[in-house]
C-alpha cells in the first residue's frame, strides 16, 4: 500500500476557458503524477460567477473528488437544486447557521479516510462567521475519523490566510488559499506538517486580467464605471498544487503546478 497520498487542489476555474483546460488536461496530470484525489475550486466556473448544476456533475465525471467555492457560489440559483443533496459539492462552512449545503466534506478513499473543509475569509469580503473558530468547530467533530484534513481558504488578505496556516498548523495537513487567482511563489511544509500556500491562483485564460476581459478591466480602472464582465479566453492554463501527504497526516512535500 502507498505510504503517502498524493492530492491535486485546482485554484479557481474561470468560465469556459477554464472548464476547457480541466477537461483537455486533468487527466493527463492525474495519469503523469499519479494522483490519488482532486481538489477544485468551482465558485467562478459558470461565466465568471458561481457554478450550475450540469457543470458540477461534469466535474465529477472528469475526475474531480470534491468541489469547493467561496464568496461567489450562490451567484447562480440553479445550484440551489444540488447543494443540499450533493456531499461533495462545498460552500464556504463560516456562513450563518441554516445556510444550504455543507461546509466540510469526510469521505473515505482506499482505506483512507479524508476531510475537505472550505472556510471564507473575512478581511476586505462579506461579515461571515469567524473562520479561525468555524475550524476549530469542525476540526473537534472530525479529528478522530480523518487521517487527512485539507482546508481550501477562500480569502483576499495575504495577511489572514497566513495567520490561519500558522493557526492550524500540526492540525490540517494543507492549507490552501484561494479567491485572487494569482499563484503565489510561497509554497511551504510549516514546523508542525502543515502544507500551505497563500494562493493557488486560477484556471482559465492568463491573458486576462484574473480571468475577464483585460479590456474590460482596464476601463474600469479609467473611467470608474464598473462594466459587464465577460470571460477572456486567450492563453488558457491551469494553476494547481500537488500535495504529497503521508497516512499521519503531515504533508511531506508540496509543487506548484503551471500547466
Amino acid at each position: 500500500m502507498k505510504q503517502a497520498v498524493k492530492i491535486l487542489a485546482i485554484g479557481d476555474i474561470v468560465g469556459r476557458s477554464g472548464r476547457n483546460v480541466l477537461h483537455s488536461r486533468l487527466q493527463g496530470l492525474i495519469d503523469q503524477h499519479r494522483l490519488d484525489f482532486v481538489i477544485a475550486n468551482g465558485e467562478n466556473a459558470a461565466g465568471g460567477r458561481s457554478i450550475t448544476q450540469a457543470i458540477a456533475r461534469d466535474f465529477f465525471s472528469s475526475g474531480v473528488n470534491v468541489i469547493t467555492s467561496g464568496n461567489h457560489i450562490w451567484d447562480n440559483k440553479d445550484i440551489y437544486g444540488l447543494i443540499n443533496d450533493e456531499p461533495a459539492l462545498l460552500r464556504p462552512a463560516n456562513y450563518p447557521r441554516g445556510v444550504p449545503g455543507n461546509g466540510y466534506y469526510l469521505g473515505s478513499f482506499k482505506g483512507i479516510s479524508i476531510c475537505v473543509i472550505n472556510l471564507l475569509g473575512r478581511v476586505h469580503m462579506e461579515p461571515v462567521d469567524c473562520p479561525f473558530r468555524a475550524f476549530d468547530s469542525i476540526y473537534g467533530k472530525i479529528s478522530g475519523s480523518a487521517d487527512i484534513i485539507i482546508v481550501d481558504f477562500h480569502a483576499e488578505a495575504t495577511s489572514e490566510k497566513k495567520a490561519f496556516g500558522w493557526y492550524v498548523d500540526g492540525r490540517a495537513s494543507a492549507v490552501f488559499g484561494t479567491h485572487t487567482h494569482v499563484q503565489t511563489a510561497d509554497e511551504e511544509v510549516l514546523p508542525g506538517g502543515t502544507g500551505y500556500i497563500t494562493d493557488v491562483g486560477m484556471t482559465g485564460a492568463f491573458d486576462s486580467v484574473i480571468g475577464m476581459d483585460k479590456r474590460q478591466s482596464i476601463d474600469k480602472f479609467l473611467t470608474q464605471i464598473r462594466p459587464r464582465y465577460e470571460v477572456a479566453s486567450g492563453n488558457p492554463g491551469m494553476n494547481a498544487v500537488i500535495l504529497e501527504i503521508d497516512r499521519s497526516g503531515k504533508t511531506l512535500g508540496i509543487t506548484r503546478i503551471r500547466n
